[in-house]
């Protein structure tokens, strides 16, 4: 269900409410009893993340956090991967012969 904003036109009272789509909209304000609310236009809701499982580390397995601690501890990683030096680039094309 969405969250509305309503603003009362008639004291100025902003407040939201929580209701259903399919609801009508509210007319009467809840502070002054005025048939004057308005609904306000609103960004829209947010993604709320809550509970566990929605970062990477809730999905590793209990040796890889052995692994990573070991590896951690050791100090920086002598391991180079591929590609982490430089490549030298030759020209594959062959300069113009001279006759």
């Amino acid at each position: 269900m969405p969250t509305y904003d309503y603003q009362c036109q008639h004291c100025g009272y902003t407040f939201e409410l929580f209701q259903q789509m399919s609801e009508p909209t509210k007319k009467k304000c809840p502070e002054c009893e005025e048939l004057k609310l308005k609904r306000l236009i609103g960004a829209g809701s947010g993604v709320m993340f809550k509970g566990s499982g929605f970062y990477e580390t809730d999905y590793r397995s209990e040796s890889y956090k052995k692994d990573a601690k070991k590896a951690k501890e050791s100090g920086p990683s002598t391991n180079k991967k591929p590609g982490d030096a430089k490549k030298e680039t030759k020209s594959t094309s062959a300069p113009p012969k001279k006759d």
